[in-house]
């Protein structure tokens, strides 16, 4: 028989188990980058990223859900992306739900019936909404933006505090990098170009943000806001820069074996580097972009950033935003880019 103050007991806690739950409301509102209210469920648990899966999925894993993207990696499914499905081991399985051109594929996302959809691209988003879709729309124009975007996915998420933690820990690599280069004048800091040697283009407009900011000089700053600059095999000769930063090893070896790259500086001196690639590569924009600054630091200043283990760093940052512990081999293929 059960003891009457024991029912008592257990029946005051399930009565306070059902406060609890009708005291959690069933919706909230955010408000999008593009400034519009959205209505979003009490628990995100089915999520669609569309556009540039890389770096959107790089919020998702960030904010420790990985386990809610419901779409597939689409063009992006190859050996480069191969972290992506470290991150989030379901994506192999997933419909794919953009087609090439990044145009969504309304009836996949429909049956999906996420909760949410996450977009950068901004002529998407009312037309999905029109059809009854969670739309919340992230943008990413200047450098820092990052910081605001995890700001949102914090509120979408309900987890404010791993947003503020991501903050901070920003903010923490970015005084671990000034703190090292205090007092290194224009002089001593490298000439930069970071490059796509097949198109002979500047690919991403952040690239403009994080080498200045890890102690470099860009050379194809010229104050531009697209997103993209291209220039001849004169010009590159003309800035003969003394690093080059690439995003893959092929582009490495063409730069290598391409005669008309031979004369310039940083070829001679052997100052080739490949961009890191986790979730996305560190070089173009991702929620990694603390890593890159201090990865690049490490490059561009050897002997002032010896004692920075940029090994130790990737490995906390996704042991403790991703929630994936890396390997030590995983961390340095990372690390390589050789994907």
């Amino acid at each position: 028989m059960i003891h009457r103050r024991t029912l008592l007991q257990a029946l005051g806690a399930m009565s306070m188990c059902v406060l609890r739950a009708q005291a959690q409301p069933a919706t909230r509102k955010v408000t999008d980058m593009a400034g519009r209210e959205v209505v979003l469920p009490a628990r995100i648990s089915r999520v669609v990223t569309l556009g540039s899966l890389p770096v959107l999925n790089s919020f998702v894993f960030t904010m420790g859900e990985a386990g809610s993207i419901v779409n597939g990696l689409a063009d992006f499914a190859q050996p480069h992306w191969k972290y992506q499905n470290v991150f989030a081991p379901q994506l192999p399985g997933q419909p794919t739900m953009q087609l090439p051109n990044r145009e969504p594929q309304v009836e996949a996302i429909l049956q999906a019936q996420p909760d949410l959809v996450l977009t950068l691209h901004r002529d998407a988003v009312d037309r999905l909404a029109g059809l009854g879709l969670r739309v919340v729309y992230l943008s990413w124009r200047e450098p820092e933006d990052v910081k605001s975007c995890m700001s949102l996915m914090g509120q979408v998420f309900g987890k404010p505090d791993v947003a503020q933690a991501y903050q901070k820990w920003f903010e923490s690599s970015l005084g671990t990098v000034r703190a090292g280069l205090e007092g290194v004048a224009e002089s001593q800091r490298p000439r930069v170009l970071y490059l796509q040697p097949d198109t002979l283009t500047q690919p991403r407009l952040i690239a403009e943000w994080w080498i200045p900011t890890a102690g470099g000089v860009s050379v194809t700053n010229d104050g531009r806001r697209t997103e993209s600059r291209s220039f001849s095999m004169e010009q590159v000769l003309a800035w003969d820069p003394d690093v080059m930063i690439l995003t893959t090893p092929q582009a490495v070896r063409l730069v290598r074996n391409e005669k008309a790259f031979a004369g310039l500086r940083a070829v001679r001196d052997g100052r080739l580097h490949v961009a890191p690639v986790g979730a996305h590569t560190w070089s173009n924009r991702t929620a990694e972009q603390p890593l890159t600054v201090m990865w690049a630091a490490r490059t561009l200043h050897p002997q002032r950033f010896a004692s920075l283990d940029v090994a130790a760093q990737t490995r906390e940052f996704y042991a403790r935003f991703f929630g994936t512990r890396l390997s030590d081999a995983q961390v340095a293929e990372i690390l390589s880019g050789e994907l």
